[in-house]
């Protein structure tokens, strides 16, 4: 018999004819029929695979004589009999084999698919994944097919299965897709406190003019009743709550004092609450502030203008696992500008932004909620201007300071819950903030102020309920009979 290779020229020629007589021994034929059996045919091409690295046999039910391989580098076909052939896959591929009889007349071609080893691999996905996900060969290629419990399990899946090729098909369907609505409250809250003391002297003299306070010039000093000149607190800006003022005069120079007093305290508290839904794999991403210009310089003087988002933000990404188990990933972020530490860019203040920004994955079911807290931000200032010398002279110092005092505390917290949601049947009505409402008519708004009005209050204004509906039934009092049905 021989055998020819074609792609690669005729390589060998193999004559191992075997005469099958009948004093073969048991474990020959024992052999011979656990062989698989290869249906060929002139007309038709059957296909078989074959794992790559590793041999099968198979036998045919005619004898052939010759045996021609298209691809000599994915496979290789060796004769053990006129009957029985010995496949050896060498490359991922595929390759057609054509046998041939006496005086070159075709028997029969089958096609040879050399992939990698699929039922190694299918053992491992049901150890570690369980039942559902099928493994295939298509083209020499991994095919994972079937259906996943979840998207976690999906993804082992593939990672199992490209341990054993880089390059898989995944045709594997996720069982119900969930989508996760996201409700998430930021709280934050803001005290500020502050105190300033200060005390001005001015001096005006025939000759003399004195200032010790605010460094301000005697001209630019604020004028009082009587033509007198004062100045505000040392150290600050803001006005102050409480102001004294004293005037001393003799022999023709006037002093006069100005004791400066200032305690504030502030709380601010702002609340967001956004509502964020996506499938389960997939991210989302919510922001409720704004975007301000920035200028980035180029090459040879070239400015140009950029865009910076800041404000209350928040990207989640959802995986529902098995039992409603639902593995979130949140990155929250909260920014403001700061106008206080511009940034000098091409003669243009640019102000910076103060962050908060946390990440985190965690696993909570259904309607459970977690909370993010301890970004708190505490900050304390202190300022304290004095006459040079005087101001440090104990006790009668405090006459020739200023001082003044700022504390700032930003608490933020973040309470996220998770849930379950499916979209509305057909038909069903969705509600809005405005099915409560109607528009006000003119007596309404002009006369009592209101912008809109409830349905409750319009049919109490037009005097009448609301009409009967459905049927009433007339019954006559000593039997049951219907008398008179009415609409």
């Amino acid at each position: 018999m021989n055998v020819e290779r074609r792609g690669g020229g005729l390589l060998a020629a193999l004559a191992a004819a075997a005469i099958v007589t009948a004093s073969l021994s048991p474990i020959a034929v024992g052999e011979a029929q656990a062989q698989r059996l290869l249906p060929i045919s002139a007309k038709r091409s059957v296909s078989i695979g074959i794992p790559i690295g590793k041999t099968e046999d198979v036998r045919i039910d005619a004898p052939f004589t010759d045996i021609t391989i298209g691809d000599s580098d994915v496979a290789d076909v060796t004769p053990l009999t006129d009957r029985s052939l010995s496949i050896l896959g060498k490359k991922i591929g595929t390759t057609r084999v054509s046998v041939y009889g006496e005086e070159k007349r075709l028997i029969g071609i089958f096609d040879v698919e050399v992939s990698y080893d699929i039922s190694r691999l299918a053992a491992e996905l049901r150890r570690m994944t369980g039942p559902g996900i099928n493994v295939t060969s298509a083209n020499g290629r991994i095919m994972l097919s079937g259906t996943a419990h979840d998207a976690p399990t999906l993804d082992r899946a593939v990672v199992i299965a490209r341990q054993f090729a880089p390059d898989i098909i995944n045709a594997v369907q996720v069982l119900a897709p969930q989508q996760v609505m996201l409700e998430v409250r930021f709280i934050e809250a803001q005290r500020q406190a502050g105190r300033a003391l200060g005390i001005q002297w001015n001096s005006f003299g025939k000759n003399t003019l004195a200032n010790i306070g605010n460094e301000v010039p005697a001209r630019s000093l604020p004028v009082l009743p009587d033509a007198i000149t004062s100045a505000g607190v040392l150290g600050t800006s803001a006005a102050p709550f409480g102001f004294l003022f004293g005037v001393m005069n003799k022999a023709g120079l006037s002093v006069n004092v100005a004791i400066n007093a200032l305690e504030e305290k502030g709380l601010i508290r702002s609340l967001a609450e956004p509502n964020l839904v996506a499938l389960s794999g997939d991210t989302a991403s919510f922001l409720a502030g704004g975007e301000f210009p920035i200028l980035v310089p180029q090459s040879l003087g070239v400015v140009s203008v950029d865009y910076k988002k800041y404000g209350v933000g928040l990207a989640f990404t959802p995986t529902v696992l098995r039992d409603g188990v639902i593995n979130l990933k949140i990155e929250p972020e909260v920014s403001e500008l700061d106008q206080s530490h511009p940034v000098q860019i091409s003669g243009y203040n640019i102000p910076p932004l103060i962050v908060r920004r946390a990440s985190t994955t965690i696993e909570l079911r259904d309607g459970q909620s977690f909370a993010l807290g301890g970004l708190l931000q505490n900050k304390g200032t202190t300022a304290q201007e004095q006459l040079p010398w005087l101001g440090d002279v104990p006790v009668l110092g405090a006459l020739f300071r200023s001082a003044s005092y700022k504390k700032n505390e930003t608490d933020l917290a973040i309470i996220v819950t998770p849930r379950l949601v499916r979209p509305t049947r057909p038909g069903d009505v969705v509600k809005t903030p405005l099915d409560n409402t109607l528009p006000a008519n003119d007596i309404d708004f002009f006369l009592m102020g209101k912008s809109e009005v409830t349905p409750a209050d319009v049919r109490l204004a037009v005097g009448r309920q609301r009409p009967f509906t459905g049927h009433i039934i007339d019954l006559r009092k000593e039997g049951a009979n219907v008398v008179a049905v009415k609409n």
